[in-house]
Parts: C-alpha cells; sequence; structure tokens
C-alpha cells in the first residue's frame, strides 16, 4: 500500500477523504485498499468495544450516490469478512437507517457503516461509523486510525458470505406506521396523508426512499417531486439544504405544483430543511422553531439545545411564547447532540438538539441526527392540521425574525490558525466591551457574542474560530434595514489591524 497519512483522514467524528482524481492539487487518499484497512480495523475496534470475537460480529454497510460508493464498498465489506465478521450489503441507504439497523430487533448488528461525504463535492468520499450506543466519537477514529496505521490482522481462511438485504423498506415501515399512529385519521387510518401534496427534493444522493417507502403507501400526492435518482455527478444542484441554489429549486418545486409542503433531504438524510405552501423556507431557525413548538407541546419546560448561530428572535419565541429553555451551544452537530444528551443525565429535561445546519436529533429517537424522522414528525403536525383546517406554520406564527441576516468567512493565512484565531477572539471582546452600544452575551459556550444595542443596529453578531479549517466566520443578524451593514463596517475597521486575515468577503 503507498504511503497513507491516516491522520489526515480523520474529520471530526467522521473519516472524509479524496476518493476520485482529477480535482487540482487534491491526491487520492480513500482509495479501495483504504478502505479495506478501514473495514478491518472497525472490526478490531469493534470486537474489543463490545466484548465478542470479530468471527461473531455482524456489521451492516450502506452508501449514499457517490460514484466512488460502490468499489470503496466492496474492499470494505472485503476487509471485513477477512476477519470472519459477517456483513450485511443495503447498498443504497440512509445514515441514519445504518445506525437503527444495529437497534432493530431482526438484525441487531453490532456496528455500522454508511459511506458518505455528506454535501462535499463528487470526488470526496467518506465513513460514518455506529454502535448501539449510537455514533462514534472522535477517539474513537482517532483508535481505529491508529490500527489501520499498525496493519496488524490475521485474516482467517473460511469467510461469511456477505448477505444483501432491503433494510431501507424496514426503516421507512417504522416510519410509515409512526405516521398513521399518531395522526390516527378518524376515517383513513391506512392512507392519513390522502389530500396533500408533498413535494420532496432528495438532489439525486439517498433521500429519494422516502417518496415511494413512505409518502406513497400514506396517501400523499407527490406529483413534483425531483431529483429522486441517486447519481453520484449532482447534477441538478448540490445536496445540502444550506445551499441557495438547492432552497431556490425546491420553493420553485412547491410554488409551481401548489404542493402543500415541500421536503429537502442532503445526500444521506441526516439533515433536512422544509418549504410552506407559498414557497416559503422552513430553514434554519424556523426550522428549530417549528420542531421546538411541537417537541414543547409533548414535553412541557423541555431544554432546547442549539447551536451558537441562533437568533435572538428564536431565543424570545422558546421560551416567552412556548415557556421552554433555549441553551446555545457549540457548532458541530456531535457537540448539540452531546450536551443535550449530557443536561439529561443530570435531571434536566431536554428533549431536542439541532443545529441551524438541518441536523436535528431527538430523546424519543436514540438521539440520532434523522432528516427524515424530523420530517416524518413535520408531518405529523401537517395532516392534524390539515384535518383541524389549519396550517402547519401556524405554531411559529409569533416567531419573530431579523430584516437582516448575513455570514462572512475570513481566512486566516498563518500557520498556526488556531492560536490567531483565537488571539483575534479575545481582542474583539476586550474591544467590545469598550463599546457603549455593545455588551458581549454572558454564558457563550463559543467565540464572542455581542448584542448590538444602537437602534440604529439593533442585533447581535458572532465570532468564531470555524471547527476544523482555518476560517474565522462571523455572522451578523439586525432587526433594522442597514444594521448588518453598520455592524460590518464597525468590526472591519477593528479587523483590519490583523494582518493575517483575509478580509475580501466584506469587499
Amino acid at each position: 500500500m503507498q504511503s497513507i497519512n491516516w491522520k489526515k483522514l480523520q474529520n471530526g467524528s467522521d473519516i472524509r477523504g479524496v476518493a476520485l482524481p482529477g480535482v487540482p492539487d487534491e491526491k487520492v487518499n480513500l482509495t479501495p485498499e483504504v478502505a479495506k484497512t478501514l473495514g478491518q480495523s472497525f472490526v478490531i475496534w469493534l470486537s474489543k468495544k463490545v466484548a465478542k470475537p470479530a468471527t461473531e460480529l455482524t456489521v451492516s454497510v450502506g452508501r449514499d450516490s457517490r460514484l466512488s460508493g460502490l468499489s470503496l464498498m466492496q474492499s470494505l465489506m472485503e476487509g471485513m469478512t477477512s476477519l470472519g465478521c459477517k456483513v450485511y450489503d443495503f447498498a443504497i441507504a440512509s445514515t441514519p437507517a445504518m445506525f437503527m439497523s444495529t437497534v432493530t430487533p431482526e438484525f441487531n448488528c453490532d456496528g455500522a457503516i454508511m459511506l458518505t461525504a455528506s454535501h462535499l463535492p463528487f470526488n470526496r468520499n467518506g465513513l460514518k461509523f455506529f454502535t448501539s450506543q449510537g455514533g462514534l466519537d472522535k477517539k474513537d477514529i482517532t483508535d481505529i486510525l491508529e490500527l489501520a496505521e499498525a496493519n496488524n490482522f490475521t485474516t482467517i481462511a473460511q469467510q461469511k458470505d456477505i448477505e444483501k438485504s432491503d433494510f431501507i423498506s424496514v426503516y421507512s415501515d417504522g416510519l410509515v406506521n409512526k405516521i398513521r399512529q399518531a395522526v390516527n385519521h378518524p376515517t383513513n387510518f391506512e392512507q392519513p396523508l390522502k389530500g396533500l401534496k408533498i413535494v420532496v427534493d432528495a438532489g439525486n444522493g439517498a433521500g429519494g426512499f422516502y417518496v415511494d417507502k413512505v409518502l406513497n403507501p400514506l396517501g400523499a400526492d407527490t406529483t413534483g417531486s425531483q431529483f429522486l435518482n441517486p447519481d453520484g455527478n449532482f447534477p441538478n444542484h448540490i445536496p445540502n439544504p444550506e445551499n441557495k441554489s438547492a432552497m431556490a429549486s425546491i420553493c420553485q418545486a412547491v410554488i409551481k405544483n401548489q404542493a402543500d409542503f415541500g421536503i429537502i433531504f442532503d445526500t444521506d438524510v441526516d439533515r433536512v430543511a422544509a418549504v410552506d405552501h407559498l414557497g416559503k423556507e422552513i430553514n434554519r431557525n424556523r426550522l428549530i422553531a417549528l420542531i421546538s413548538a411541537i417537541v414543547l407541546r409533548e414535553h412541557p419546560g423541555s431544554t432546547i439545545v442549539t447551536d451558537s448561530i441562533t437568533s435572538d428572535g428564536l431565543t424570545q419565541f422558546i421560551e416567552q411564547d412556548l415557556k421552554g429553555i433555549h441553551h446555545r451551544f457549540k457548532r458541530g452537530y456531535k457537540n448539540v447532540i452531546n450536551e443535550s444528551i449530557r443536561l439529561n443525565t443530570e435531571n434536566k429535561e431536554s428533549w431536542l438538539a439541532i443545529e441551524t445546519s438541518g441536523h436535528g436529533a431527538m430523546k424519543e429517537n436514540y438521539f440520532l441526527d434523522d432528516g427524515a424522522y424530523l420530517a416524518t414528525k413535520l408531518l405529523i403536525e401537517l395532516a392534524k392540521a390539515n384535518l383541524e383546517g389549519k396550517l402547519l406554520t401556524d405554531l411559529i406564527a409569533n416567531l419573530r425574525e431579523p430584516i437582516e441576516s448575513e455570514e462572512f468567512r475570513f481566512k486566516i493565512e498563518i500557520d498556526d490558525f488556531k492560536s490567531y484565531g483565537n488571539q483575534v477572539i479575545e481582542q474583539l471582546k476586550e474591544f467590545a466591551t469598550k463599546q457603549a452600544d455593545w455588551a458581549v452575551v454572558p454564558n457563550n459556550y463559543e467565540g464572542v457574542r455581542v448584542s448590538c444595542q444602537s437602534p440604529s443596529e439593533d442585533g447581535w453578531f458572532l465570532l468564531r474560530l470555524s471547527l476544523h479549517d482555518p476560517v474565522i466566520p462571523l455572522n451578523i443578524e439586525s432587526n433594522v434595514a442597514g444594521g448588518v451593514n453598520i455592524i460590518a463596517s464597525r468590526l472591519k475597521e477593528f479587523l483590519t489591524a490583523f494582518e493575517s486575515l483575509d478580509l475580501s468577503p466584506f469587499s
């Protein structure tokens, strides 16, 4: 095997790499041979984790639509069977479905692997790992990569056959039954979505199953759904609910087809966004507000954990209108989920952890960030509202949204970017405390968040360090027209002193 920098494959709690050639300055480092070694490494790690010999382990493997997925998956499975592990081949599946195979009685897999790089470009790929306890943590990935680097595996002659299984249908049946039971339609139990037109955009990723296996059996009219066929070229738009072109596409589809609701998934279906009957996005703060309204009706007083860039209007809505608790935490879906789990261990009830990116995890669903499950919760409320002659968005009628919102991302042009970035943040904190109309927000877990209190600004900003990249993102929101520009101008004047910051996004 060629020399591999195994540590470079780690991306937090996942593995990510370049799987296909052809992009300048990007060297392929996730080859079928590497995937085989990673499969062997996971088996050894899992054997220790669950205290079973490799020959008694069962692992499921699935993939999204990426062009490199099939060959990487085959090698990955070969690596695992070479150590005597039983392997299920789920073919194209979703990341949440892979976890569910570890807790579904007829499968009870000891572990699961999803081949995906989420919304990254077509030439990338990666691996997400699960046990019945959930997704692996950063330390677990480090340990697996150390085993791969050591490459000390004892293969066996008698290997088990790889067993193909249509698990996505099993997973989908669970969602179908959940909607039927929860809506409990008085005259049409089997098809509680009959009479509703629901448009889905799968972005040519793995989410197309939701139309045929969930919505159609429930009676929904899915005319106008788009990009359902898996295609790793992603020819229509990036499969990412945060992408403006992608959101514009699903909004237009809802309007064109006069649909009642629109749903858009990312590539591996762990994220989702929605669109109302008017073609307006239910994304970011609006999505968090909507699912919070549902959760807090079911669990009054619960704590909603979000990432750091949520708006002041969302806090007001959760705490004043819904009588819940809003707990902002660090960016990163694992950070948000783990914080919600931690609160529960301290007897502080928290039923929802959700990022503005569309990663939403619920206590009732193993704290799994599952876009299809989140969409299912919204559809239950849509069906109930329809029965009562109401709109789903009535639930967030009181949400105060900012007039302006903008994100700037500044590259740090220095090798030791973390130290430099933290220096910028600390000096900004000092600078902000000296401004008469700015106030540093207390109990902030990431970067520096400042409340801008002058009438011409009436908003806030957050400057933080990116989780993995040499970038400092700046988020600004304002409740008055022109407020973002005023805040940005003051910050530009301050940031100009830092020569290793690329401030071109301001121009």
